[in-house]
């Protein structure tokens, strides 16, 4: 059977057929391989993707809702790189928020129906962060916008750089921006500014065909679904999406592509 291109949402994947239709794992035993996908075109996030413009309309503003969360985990190979569990640290006004920060720390803005926002403390009560393809300096209670934030410093497995360092990655691109970054959304450059790792860059690792990267989505204990990347830049932009679109929107969007999976192969017998 051939690669099928299927589209979900707004996305569109190449799916890679495998030996489990379902890709379900249903007794949760470790990362098995269900259904396989490799984009086909990129994360569109409003806020701050390079070269996209904003739409006219921004989201409109919900209160976060913890439970809308999805718990995930990544693994490279056999290693897990990135684990957040579901409704992962409850997120706190900026005012609350500044009071835990500290330099060099990842913090990250959350609203329901939008993409998470990224940012490094900076000190001075002021972040750098990634804001309509450029990177800016501004004051946290600025950046978050009537969100609420939290410091996720654990959830990317790498190990972190000294805070002055991390300070000085931020603040050293102030005033990049469009063709100028390296970066595709707010979320690879925080976490490259703490981690200093090539992998978080556009282009950052070199796609020769082989798919070492998963990500495995726990919709429950004895439910859940791995996919399959070629780089760790492929599985934060799906992994920003499912943040975007909510736990919810995920499980029928993954039930509905199984069912015409289902459905084309049977129809093939």
């Amino acid at each position: 059977m051939g690669n099928q291109v299927e589209k979900l949402t707004h996305l569109s994947y190449a799916e890679v057929p495998t030996s489990d239709p379902n890709g379900l794992d249903p007794d949760d035993e470790g990362p098995r391989i269900g259904v396989s996908y490799i984009f086909s075109c990129d994360d569109q996030d409003e806020q701050d993707e390079p070269h996209l413009e904003r739409h006219a309309a921004d989201h409109e503003e919900k209160p976060f809702d913890p439970r809308d969360e999805l718990a995930c985990a990544i693994y490279y190979r056999d290693e897990c790189v990135h684990e957040a569990s579901a409704g992962g640290g409850a997120p706190l006004s900026a005012e609350s928020l500044l009071n835990k920060c500290r330099p060099g720390d990842l913090l990250e803005f959350v609203a329901t129906g939008q993409y998470p926002h990224w940012a490094v403390y900076v000190g001075d009560f002021q972040v750098v962060h990634m804001h309509r393809a450029e990177i800016k300096n501004n004051f946290l209670t600025d950046v978050s916008q009537g969100k609420k934030g939290r410091v996720v410093n654990g959830l990317y497995r790498y190990r972190a750089l000294p805070p002055q360092a991390v300070v000085r990655n931020a603040l050293d691109h102030v005033g990049a921006r469009d063709r100028e970054l390296y970066w595709r959304n707010s979320e690879c450059f925080a976490a490259w500014c703490r981690f200093g790792k090539r992998e978080f860059k556009i282009g950052g690792e070199i796609r020769i065909g082989k798919q070492p990267y998963r990500l495995k989505l726990l919709f429950s204990d004895k439910k859940s679904h791995v996919l399959e990347f070629q780089s760790l830049e492929d599985v934060i932009m799906e992994k920003r999406r499912n943040d975007q679109i909510g736990r919810d929107a995920v499980m029928q969007e993954l039930a509905n592509h199984l069912n015409a999976a289902q459905e084309h192969k049977e129809g093939h017998n």
